[in-house]
């Protein structure tokens, strides 16, 4: 059966994929850099949109935080340049912030590659490859 999706979640794709496209073509701030918009979450009453960004050039909340108060402060043009094209009733009220989930999961990626090179490193060595022979047991078996 296919799967529902609420009202929330097409407002949220919608803004997403518009954001995306207003802000690489309408903002032209020098302080703005490779801007990735990761999620948008709309409240139940649609009245307010939390967006998530990310940069390419940065992992780090400081390295974003010129970027995300050029987008805060940009969020009124924004929004006035989504009522012209949307027909919703109203367009939520836009608030940007930086998606630290990208760096976590970047983080947790090195982690799984330390433990696979660690496991790899464990099973090469003399002990995990070359057991110690007991001549008196196998004497015994034959």
């Amino acid at each position: 059966m296919a799967r529902e999706f609420s009202r929330q979640e097409r407002v949220g794709d919608y803004l997403q994929r518009e954001l995306a496209i207003l802000i690489q073509r309408e903002l032209r701030d020098p302080r703005l850099g490779m801007v990735s918009i990761t999620a948008v979450r709309v409240s139940r009453d649609m009245a307010h949109a939390q967006v998530f960004v990310t940069l390419l050039e940065g992992d780090s909340e400081e390295d974003a935080k010129p970027s995300v108060d050029v987008l805060n402060g940009a969020a009124g043009f924004l929004r006035s340049a989504l009522a012209k094209d949307a027909s919703m009733r109203t367009v939520p009220r836009l608030r940007f912030r930086f998606d630290t989930s990208v760096g976590r999961g970047r983080d947790l990626e090195a982690l799984i590659a330390r433990a696979k090179e660690a496991d790899a490193r464990f099973a090469s060595s003399d002990l995990g490859q070359n057991p110690p022979e007991d001549n008196d047991a196998l004497d015994a078996g034959s």
